[in-house]
C-alpha cells in the first residue's frame, strides 16, 4: 500500500480545479486497473468543487505502476472557466508518492477499536473494525474505517500517521531523505509527466 498526494501548491483557483479533475480521473484509472483507491484527506479550494490537495492510498498489484505514471508535474491545458478574458491556458499541479515504513514506529502507536459509522450498508455498525490510532510521542491521532478488516485499517492508520509525522518534520525544517518529495510550495512549471486538455480533462500524453 502506498500513498499518493495531488497538490495545487500555491496555484490559483484553476489549479485547484485541476486537482479535483485529476482526482476524478485517477479514481477511474484505478478502477479500470483493479487498484484499490481510498480517499484519505482533502483540503478544499476557495471555490466549490475544487481541491487544494488530496491524499489517497493505492493498493493492488498495479498500484506502483499507476502511481509512477502520475508522479511529477501534471499539465492542464484549458481556458480559465473563472476568468474568461485571462490569457493563460496552461495550469500545473503536482503528484507525489509516499511509501512509509510502518514497522519502525509501530510500537509507539496506541490502537483503539471502534464501531464503524456512516454509510456502508449492512456491514457498518455490526463489527468493531474501525480503528483510532494515536502516536504516543506527538499525540497525532487518526481514525480509519475505510477497510472491512481491523488489520487492514490498522495498517492504513500506520501509513497515515507516518505521512503526518513526515509532514510535521518537513514543516519544522528537518532535512529528510524520504521517498516523498514535498511539493506544496514548488512545482516545476514544465516537463510534465502527463498532460490533459479541456474541461473534460482528456489525456494528451
Amino acid at each position: 500500500m502506498i500513498l499518493l498526494q495531488l497538490s495545487s501548491a500555491q496555484g490559483p483557483d484553476e489549479c485547484c480545479l485541476a486537482v479535483q479533475k485529476a482526482l476524478n480521473r485517477l479514481v477511474k484509472e484505478a478502477a479500470s486497473e483493479k487498484v484499490s483507491l481510498t480517499l484519505l484527506e482533502t483540503e478544499p479550494g476557495r471555490l466549490p468543487d475544487t481541491l487544494r490537495s488530496a491524499l489517497v492510498s493505492l493498493d493492488g498489484e498495479k498500484a506502483i505502476a499507476l502511481s509512477e505514471r502520475w508522479c511529477g508535474t501534471l499539465q492542464w491545458i484549458c481556458a480559465s472557466p473563472y476568468r474568461p478574458h485571462h490569457g493563460r491556458k496552461n495550469w500545473y499541479v503536482g503528484a507525489a508518492r509516499f511509501t512509509p515504513s510502518e514497522q519502525a514506529f509501530s510500537a509507539e502507536i496506541r490502537f483503539e477499536t471502534l464501531r464503524s459509522s456512516g454509510p456502508g450498508g449492512q456491514h457498518v455498525n455490526k463489527t468493531d473494525s474501525a480503528v483510532r490510532a494515536t502516536h504516543i510521542a506527538t499525540g497525532i491521532s487518526v481514525k480509519v474505517q475505510s477497510e472491512r478488516s481491523q488489520h487492514a485499517n490498522k495498517r492504513l492508520a500506520c501509513l497515515l500517521i507516518a505521512h503526518k509525522l513526515e509532514q510535521r518534520q518537513q514543516e519544522q525544517g528537518a532535512e529528510l531523505k524520504s521517498q516523498r518529495r514535498m511539493f506544496h510550495h514548488q512545482i516545476e512549471r514544465g516537463d510534465p509527466v502527463r498532460t490533459f486538455k479541456g474541461m473534460n480533462f482528456s489525456a494528451v500524453s
